[in-house]
C-alpha cells in the first residue's frame, strides 16, 4: 500500500508551501533553462495565493516584459530570498506548467494567466 495524506494534512501541505512562498516580500516564478539559468521571471503577488481542499491557487501573477530569454524546461516558485519552494517541470503538453512555447526570446513578455498546486494525495 502506497502512502498517502487525508484531507486536512494535504490542505496544511498547501498551506505551508504557500507559507514559504510568502515568507518577506512578494517572492517569484523563475523560469529556467536545462542548465538552470534564468530564462524569465515572474513577480508573484505579496499574498501569493489562496488554499482550499488542497489546492493552493495563485494570485494574478505579474508579466515579465522583458525576458532574459532561453529554452526552459523547468521553472522554480521562490520566496523573496530566492530560495526554492517548489521546482516543476516545464513543456507545452503534459508537464506541471505548460506555456504555449518553451522558446523565450531575449525581450520577450511572458505572461502566466493561472496557475495551481495542488498538495500530494
Amino acid at each position: 500500500m502506497a502512502v498517502t495524506h487525508g484531507a486536512p494534512t494535504r490542505s496544511a501541505i498547501a498551506t505551508a508551501v504557500l507559507g514559504q512562498i510568502d515568507a518577506g516580500t512578494a517572492g517569484n516564478l523563475v523560469f529556467r533553462t536545462a542548465g538552470a539559468a534564468e530564462a524569465a521571471t515572474l513577480a508573484l503577488s505579496v499574498v501569493s495565493g489562496i488554499v482550499a481542499a488542497a489546492v493552493l491557487t495563485f494570485e494574478p501573477i505579474s508579466d515579465d516584459a522583458s525576458a532574459t530569454g532561453g529554452t526552459t524546461d523547468n521553472a522554480t516558485i521562490e520566496d523573496s530570498a530566492a530560495a526554492t519552494v517548489l521546482a516543476c517541470s516545464v513543456g507545452t503538453v503534459g508537464e506541471d506548467i505548460n506555456l504555449s512555447s518553451v522558446s523565450i526570446g531575449v525581450g520577450d513578455t511572458v505572461t502566466m494567466t493561472s496557475l495551481t498546486y495542488t498538495a500530494p494525495v
